[in-house]
């Protein structure tokens, strides 16, 4: 019995290291499509993944499969897999998407929220600003300050449309806001024109604490169709 018990200890133990094997490479691999380091289109050959990244095959292409289904990585039957290229007629439907989704879910948290809410807001709003303070002081951001921006920005967004009632237009508002970070991250490392977004922020803020609902959620369209104004400026020249 002791024997079977530390067997089935011994499977699960392998199971789970496993599974921290996939994960930690699915995280790796993602964060270096997000930020570049693995530039859109390029060829994802096994052999040089498993020398970047230290780990087998099954574990890279279980990762890979994870990848795909959001969309970051595309799979060719007989070609193996491929970092998604990135465009603007892309980025213009994801753009489009993003605003349907995410003014109805601001719409409706702008309503139902409550005193905690606006607390909760108030603050991820306070955590944004100091990075954005960081980012207008300095002239080239470091990959950890466009890293610390994007999850300070991210905080804001899924907390200003928290108090929305259905998980489903959160759940869809999540996807296509994590899918929009490969634009984001551009349009902040490139620096094409002047932009002031911390002042955009600070205007959602205000307009939702005051429960104008018909203004922030003005704001908030305008304020995601502004990458996409800048991005179809200069994205040409970045790819």
């Amino acid at each position: 019995m002791e024997k079977n018990a530390a067997e089935v200890a011994g499977r699960q133990a392998k199971v789970v290291g496993a599974r921290s094997l996939v994960e930690a490479a699915y995280e790796t691999i993602r964060q270096d499509i997000l930020t570049g380091a693995l530039s859109p289109g390029l060829k994802l050959r096994f052999e040089m993944l498993r020398e970047r990244y230290g780990v087998g095959a099954s574990t890279l292409r279980e990762a890979l499969t994870r990848l795909v289904g959001e969309a970051l990585v595309t799979s060719e039957e007989q070609r193996g897999f491929r970092v998604a290229e990135i465009s603007l007629d892309d980025f213009a439907d994801l753009t489009a998407a993003r605003k349907l989704v995410e003014v109805e879910a601001l719409r409706q948290s702008i309503i139902f929220g409550d005193d905690a809410w606006e607390g909760a807001l108030v603050g991820a709003y306070h955590r944004l600003s100091k990075v954005e303070e960081k980012l207008a002081e300095e002239k080239t951001e470091s990959s950890e300050l466009r890293d610390e921006f994007e999850a300070r920005n991210r905080d804001f967004h899924f907390t200003l449309i928290a108090a929305c009632p259905s998980r489903w237009v959160k759940h869809m508002h999540g996807i296509l806001f994590q899918q929009s970070e490969r634009y984001r991250r551009i349009s902040l490392a490139a620096r094409f024109e002047p932009r002031n977004v911390h002042a955009e922020h600070k205007a959602i803020l205000d307009a939702a604490l005051a429960r104008d609902v018909d203004l922030a959620c003005r704001l908030e369209a305008e304020h995601i169709d502004k990458t996409l104004t800048l991005l179809s400026r200069n994205l040409p020249a970045l790819t």
